[in-house]
């Protein structure tokens, strides 16, 4: 048979779209699909009145690898942003990650050494806890009381759905503290957004490329497998093989968007929201990614919960009865020679973006050369 292509890509995402790019400079012929109407996956961002909504969510760049930065610098040219959110706790405000600000935001004190004796003095009440038996004992060993229940507790539970004390105690395996006057969430040495949104990065990345949006790859399985002679899915591992050994969890997220006649809302990008008692996890005002000066302001706030039929899934639950089930399906997938699996949903991996970025390349340089 005669196929009319080298790759049918599932999932116009970043991973799918780095892929296409470089496999159709290597003269190899792709065909993109994706199920939604649009191409950019998760990092989809779409102009509402001159503002860039991250319509899944809230994507910052970051990476310390020079040769991912210069990529996808070539395509688009990012802005300076950087990562500085904010936690709100019952009205009382404290920059993030936690630093010299938090802590003094905290406790009044001006020194690191005052910082570090205050944590010290904190952490001491849990000395008792040799090996925490959860995610509660494991970040009062590590940071002490009031670090705990006023910036990790509540949003933490939010998020997974459940009460700290039945969540793993690996999920927090250290509280990065730092003693200095810094609000930058990340250590990498490049951050910023796409000027113009990301959606314009992978409008790039396929350029000249065939696309088609809104085709459901299991809908029209037989025919499509039929096009290639190649298969890259990006897509969820468990639903590849018909959910075979039962799925695989996820956590969701819902959105509530407001387009607001102000031109600022709350004067940061992200605004974490830690009591148990305020329902959604943090607020987005996505101007302020691009510096945006528009007399409006559109925010989402955001609201986790268990991942049901028609919801995207977002956060894998890496606990131990997942990985088992994860392996299982991994096993099948290396038993399937001309399909790759590729991305977070079909690595069942929590991915940064530069992180997919990185695998993608990867994986086209060593199937195709």
């Amino acid at each position: 048979m005669v196929r009319a292509y080298d790759y049918l890509i599932v999932g116009a995402g970043l991973y799918g779209a780095v892929f296409a790019h470089e496999a159709t400079k290597r003269g190899k012929k792709c065909l993109v699909i994706d199920k939604r109407n649009h191409i950019a996956g998760n990092i989809y961002t779409e102009n509402v009145e001159g503002i860039n909504v991250h319509k899944y969510g809230a994507h910052i760049f970051h990476t310390s690898n020079k040769e991912v930065w210069d990529y996808v610098n070539s395509f688009v040219e990012f802005n300076r942003f950087t990562n500085s959110p904010v936690a709100n706790y019952k009205g009382n405000l404290y920059n993030l990650p936690f630093n010299m600000n938090t802590f003094y935001q905290l406790w009044g004190v001006k020194t690191p050494q005052e910082a570090q004796a205050k944590i010290d003095e904190q952490r001491a009440e849990y000395a008792h806890i040799t090996e925490p038996k959860n995610l509660e004992e494991q970040a009062l060993v590590l940071g002490g009381k009031d670090i705990y229940e006023k910036l990790i507790k509540g949003y933490t539970e939010k998020q997974w759905g459940r009460p700290a004390k039945e969540l793993p105690a690996f999920i927090i395996r250290r509280l990065p503290f730092r003693f200095t006057f810094d609000n930058n969430y990340f250590n990498d040495t490049y951050q910023g957004i796409p000027i113009g949104g990301y959606t314009k990065l992978v409008e790039k990345l396929l350029e000249g490329i065939e696309v088609r949006t809104k085709t459901n790859y299991f809908k029209y399985k037989a025919e499509l497998d039929q096009l290639a002679h190649k298969i890259v899915y990006t897509g969820k591992i468990d639903e590849f093989f018909d959910y075979r050994f039962g799925k695989l969890e996820y956590r969701s997220l819902h959105f509530e968007n407001e387009l607001l006649d102000t031109p600022n809302y709350q004067g940061n990008a992200v605004v974490n929201y830690t009591e148990r008692e305020v329902p959604y996890t943090r607020i987005i005002e996505h101007k302020h990614f691009e510096f945006g000066a528009q007399e409006k302001t559109y925010i989402t706030r955001e609201y986790p919960h268990e991942l049901s039929k028609n919801d995207e899934p977002y956060y894998p639950v890496n606990d131990s009865i997942n990985q088992a089930l994860l392996a299982q399906y991994q096993e099948l997938a290396q038993s399937q020679a001309d399909i790759v699996f590729g991305g977070r949903l079909a690595e069942y991996k929590y991915y940064d973006m530069h992180q997919v970025i990185e695998k993608a390349l990867r994986k086209v340089t060593q199937i195709t050369e």
